[in-house]
């Protein structure tokens, strides 16, 4: 199967044409699963472009523009994964699913600079198609990817910040239930704690020597088969007892996590603060009636 089939080979015509009209525009890279080799684009996959321009700002101003690529049933403006800017998603006739990342020509330059820093995880480490490019930042490109390096590790500092926020927010979400708040507390367990859980999924996954991906994206295939078989139990449904399970069982995962993890890294695990806050947990969830 090739990058761009059915509907979306036509859609990327249109748009190449309309990128050689806009002087704004100087390149069009195609990344995640219709640029890389590995784990290539499926018929459930979307379409991620980055429109490198001098101004960037225009195509999240308006959505005009898109009417020159094809017919949008809808259009929204969303935080990129990083949290430090906006892409445009856009559902195009015939359910043809595009996210358009808006960046300056300043931030690929700088970008290209500093060997795809850790800011853009995501971006263009597994490789990006260009499909635009006025300017002769292709060979730039490739060269970058081809120096780029793993991922590092956190800090020992950093990994002491994640446990202590890991542990914090279960005596939160403990307390929420204690008083009867079970939107907060699920929301806390279910959502805030599943993304401290996953970054330490990572982190552990790495320190043994395996490539995990960012975002949990497919995490079925490298992480811990321990973990694949613990995780179901760290989900609850929309009921107290349920969530006061999950979130003993959260922990329970996240701590011989965190533990085997430290010892990969030869970093010290905050055991005091955890001990404490588990003692804590188990004291609210006995006295809950």
């Amino acid at each position: 199967m090739g990058p761009f089939t059915s509907g979306y080979e036509r859609l990327v015509d249109r748009l190449v044409a309309w990128a050689g009209r806009d002087a704004n525009v100087r390149a069009v890279l195609a990344i995640g699963s219709r640029a890389r080799a590995d784990r290539p684009a499926d018929e459930w996959a979307d379409l991620d472009l980055i429109l490198v321009a001098r101004d960037p700002t225009l195509y999240l101003a308006s959505a005009d523009w898109l009417s020159e690529i094809g017919t949008p049933w809808l259009t929204f403006l969303e935080r990129t994964p990083e949290g430090v800017a906006y892409e445009r998603r856009v559902l195009f006739e015939g359910g043809l699913d595009v996210d358009l990342i808006p960046k300056s020509l300043t931030w690929f330059e700088q970008m290209l600079q500093e060997d795809l820093p850790p800011l853009e995880p995501d971006l263009l480490r597994r490789g990006a198609l260009v499909l635009v490019d006025k300017d002769g930042l292709a060979a730039r490109l490739a060269a970058a990817e081809s120096a780029q390096s793993a991922v590092a590790p956190p800090t020992e500092r950093e990994f002491a910040e994640a446990v202590a926020d890991f542990t914090y927010h279960t005596v939160w979400t403990a307390k929420k239930l204690r008083r009867g708040e079970l939107w907060w507390a699920k929301s806390c367990c279910d959502s805030y704690l599943k993304g401290l859980l996953l970054r330490m999924i990572e982190w552990h996954a790495r320190a043994g020597g395996a490539e995990a991906r960012g975002r949990g994206r497919f995490l079925e295939e490298w992480a811990d088969p321990r973990v694949l078989a613990a995780l179901p139990s760290t989900f609850a449904r929309y009921d107290a007892e349920d969530v006061w399970r999950a979130l003993r069982a959260t922990m329970d995962l996240y701590r011989w996590l965190a533990v085997e993890t430290a010892e990969q890294l030869d970093y010290a695990y905050p055991s005091s603060g955890a001990g404490h806050a588990a003692h804590l947990v188990g004291r609210l969830f006995t006295q809950r009636r």
